[in-house]
């Protein structure tokens, strides 16, 4: 698949900075007359002797009205290639714009837009750039150059740029609508639901993360843990939420109960249905093997399992532990972990308390 840069002027060499001047020239152009932007104008013409003879001949040949569109398109794919190798950044844009305001019946007009969005990027003004291809996209007809669609590459910037997640949601939603078989349908599922979540969408959000479930050996970068994620999320939402307690010392008094009678019945209950965990302390909580359908009874077979008096100290506004030794396993000693849950979609739920899961050993110093 070819970058954007590839796409827009091949063989082009972008430079990483470029200096006031450059952009100041791209302001100044949008400021002149149309008249100016004539294929003849002399402004063009940079380079070597050799590149301005080249440009003369190629401004000339666009001068005349005998010129087809795609003979045009060569053309300036050319003037582009010649401006861009010497860094003549405001001539190109200030053409490329030019040719748009002059020629907007011209099918190669969604091409000269991308490239001047481009020309843009390379002077890292990201937000004027994402203007075009945003135009580009919703403006006119999708054109393949070079094998490969403008409205999938513009799309594919504007998700990169474009900071709002309400409209990266439209991004991604039109990316997977129209380009299925071009695109990590994974990834895309998934990155569409975080955005879901940002704007308080959450039963669009959990659907979407549903439809990525099956994508399991999907790779995003930035979210190793991602299918665990958003399974957990999916169960979390369609499950009952029963075990959850407005008041921590409500919670933490019942499970102590429990334990004081050997009543694993009765720990069952308390803990979380969905999600919950056992692990040691140098584990993460979303290791696959973490998250288990617990037994406590086979663990309270060697006498009374008992409880420190109050929560550790480590324990704070959002996690609390509680340790517990006893235990009729290798490792006697467990901490019992309690957090609030965090689930704004919905208020009734968000903020009250769980048994989540259970750390195996002493705490780690």
């Amino acid at each position: 698949m070819l970058s954007s840069a590839q796409m827009a002027f091949r063989p082009w060499n972008p430079p990483a900075k470029l200096g006031r001047a450059l952009i100041l020239a791209l302001v100044c152009a949008a400021l002149l007359p149309l008249q100016s932007c004539s294929p003849g104008n002399s402004l063009y013409i940079a380079g070597n002797r050799a590149e301005k003879a080249e440009l003369r001949e190629l401004f000339k040949l666009l001068s005349s009205s005998k010129l087809d569109p795609v003979e045009r398109f060569a053309a300036v794919r050319r003037v582009s290639s010649v401006l861009v190798r010497n860094r003549e950044y405001g001539r190109l844009g200030l053409l490329l714009t030019g040719l748009v305001s002059e020629r907007p019946e011209d099918p190669y007009t969604a091409y000269y837009l991308f490239a001047a969005a481009y020309v843009y990027d390379l002077q890292d003004s990201a937000p004027m750039a994402a203007l075009y291809y945003d135009r580009i996209v919703k403006n006119y007809p999708d054109l393949e150059v070079d094998g490969s669609s403008l409205h999938f590459q513009c799309l594919k910037r504007l998700i990169e740029t474009v900071p709002a997640p309400e409209r990266r949601i439209e991004y991604y939603k039109d990316l997977i609508a129209r380009f299925p078989s071009r695109v990590d349908m994974g990834s895309m599922l998934f990155l569409l639901g975080k955005e879901y979540e940002k704007v308080g969408e959450w039963d669009l959000a959990v659907k979407t993360y549903a439809k990525f479930l099956p994508y399991f050996g999907s790779s995003i970068p930035g979210y190793p843990d991602a299918f665990q994620y958003a399974r957990n999320v999916v169960d979390f939402y369609n499950s009952p939420k029963d075990w959850t307690y407005e008041d921590l010392d409500v919670l933490v008094a019942k499970v102590k109960a429990a334990l004081a009678a050997g009543d694993p019945y009765k720990l069952r209950n308390s803990r979380a249905k969905v999600n919950f965990f056992a692990m040691s302390w140098h584990q993460d909580e979303t290791d696959v093997n973490s998250q288990v359908l617990f037994d406590f009874t086979e663990f309270m077979s060697g006498g009374r399992i008992y409880s420190a008096e109050t929560l550790d100290r480590m324990s704070g506004a959002r996690d609390a532990y509680l340790r517990t030794w006893g235990w009729s396993e290798r490792i006697s000693t467990w901490y019992l972990y309690f957090r609030k849950i965090y689930f704004p979609a919905d208020p009734e739920i968000h903020g009250r308390w769980e048994w989540a899961g259970i750390y195996f050993g002493e705490k780690m110093k």
